[in-house]
């Protein structure tokens, strides 16, 4: 699970680290009042500067525009007005964008330096890590690509969890000086903390800074200016106040559907939809429509134990989707029973109607009986195919969708 930067922000400050002063806003119309207020909490006045932040579950968003500098409230008003009218398209939205509905004002900071800190899990050692580099605000692995030598790593005990000599070190290492040394080792032990009692699947902050020499801070502040986490699914039933914190807008609306039936789910940009059982069939399916010439529309594992009305629910969920050419189902019935998805292919068609190409293949559990309902129901699906095989079913499937 994703949460918005102003969410984990939030997260950040109650864990003790210091960022900047920030107002979360749904209207355009309350842009300048929440200018005057951060600027003013962080001391700047009428002409401090500001950024004003889309709030998405999408990267790219500076240079698709999403995130502006400015200096008044009107400057604040406009960019508001912009991002909240105005469907945010960069590398990682596709060419359709997704709409904008919270922003982030936050005051500005007169920044020196940019640093770079996560932890996420290391599936090598079977560790948590903690990743450091003194090259932030930019992606990691690009300065991965590029200065593999600049990213530290720090390995976290499983039990005693981060300790004060390793951050101390690892502060040292990135360059920090003076005061700054403990306020960035309390910033990197704070972040392992959170990760460890949140079930964190990645906690980012991405840049930390130290700010320039002022009188109240000779030796710069560091702060933390953005940040990301994602949090292990199925740890949430752990942590209601994460839960909370979910945003269903910012999901795909089939995959929530999905979810509701305990579908595994994903929807792709091809024109074949894949119903399948087993996640590793259906990759192998998803694999052999790419060998034939198509393109999969969709991840969708059935598993071993769905009922009639969670299979009769994939169907409905993979023909809402327009991009939708046809349709192969792929079953090896083990614990799944052929008949049992032959069943729902027969209400499917009943409720919802095939109106694109259906290519079926079953072998398995009570495969003569799922034959025998899918043989009966002929006249109710014109456009059906059975194959014998998986090879064959791509062929027919792929073809038929031109």
């Amino acid at each position: 699970m994703k949460v918005h930067e102003y969410q984990a922000r939030q997260i950040l400050a109650d864990a003790g680290v210091a960022v900047p002063s920030a107002e979360v806003i749904t209207d355009a119309g309350a842009a300048a009042s929440a200018y005057k207020k951060v600027v003013t909490e962080a001391g700047l006045g009428e002409g401090g500067l500001a950024v004003v932040k889309a709030q998405v579950h999408a990267g790219g968003r500076g240079k698709a525009g999403f995130v502006k500098l400015v200096k008044s409230a009107k400057e604040a008003e406009d960019a508001a007005r912009f991002m909240l009218s105005n469907r945010m398209v960069s590398v990682q939205t596709g060419a359709e964008g997704i709409a904008v509905q919270k922003l982030l004002i936050a005051a500005g900071v007169d920044i020196a330096k940019e640093y770079y800190l996560a932890i996420t899990t290391d599936r090598a050692t079977r560790r948590n890590i903690l990743i450091a580099s003194s090259e932030g605000g930019v992606e990691i692995e690009e300065v991965a690509h590029k200065n593999p030598d600049a990213i530290l790593k720090e390995p976290i005990h499983p039990l005693l969890g981060l300790q004060g000599h390793q951050a101390r070190r690892l502060a040292f290492d990135l360059g920090f000086k003076g005061k700054q040394v403990n306020q960035a080792a309390k910033t990197m032990m704070a972040l392992a903390k959170v990760y460890e009692e949140k079930d964190c699947s990645l906690a980012e902050i991405n840049p930390l800074i130290v700010t320039k020499p002022t009188k109240e801070h000779p030796d710069g502040q560091v702060l933390a200016i953005d940040a990301k986490f994602n949090f292990d699914d199925n740890a949430l039933f752990r942590h209601k106040d994460v839960q909370s914190l979910f945003d269903p807008s910012e999901e795909n609306a089939n995959e929530l559907r999905a979810k509701e039936y305990e579908l595994s789910y994903i929807q792709l940009s091809g024109e074949i939809g894949c119903l399948v059982n087993g996640a590793g069939l259906a990759m192998a399916t998803m694999d052999i429509i790419k060998h034939e010439g198509g393109e999969p529309a969709n991840f969708l594992d059935v598993g071993g134990g769905a009922s009639e009305e969670a299979v009769t629910e994939g169907f409905r969920i993979i023909l809402s989707d327009k991009s939708v050419k046809g349709v192969l189902v792929n079953i090896f019935g083990g614990i799944m029973r052929c008949d049992v998805i032959a069943q729902a292919v027969v209400n499917a068609a009943r409720e919802v109607g095939f109106k694109v190409p259906l290519v079926v293949r079953l072998e398995g559990t009570n495969v003569e009986a799922g034959r025998k309902i899918l043989e009966g129901a002929k006249s109710e699906m014109p456009t059906m195919q059975s194959a014998t095989d998986l090879g064959d079913a791509a062929r027919k499937v792929v073809a038929a969708v031109g």
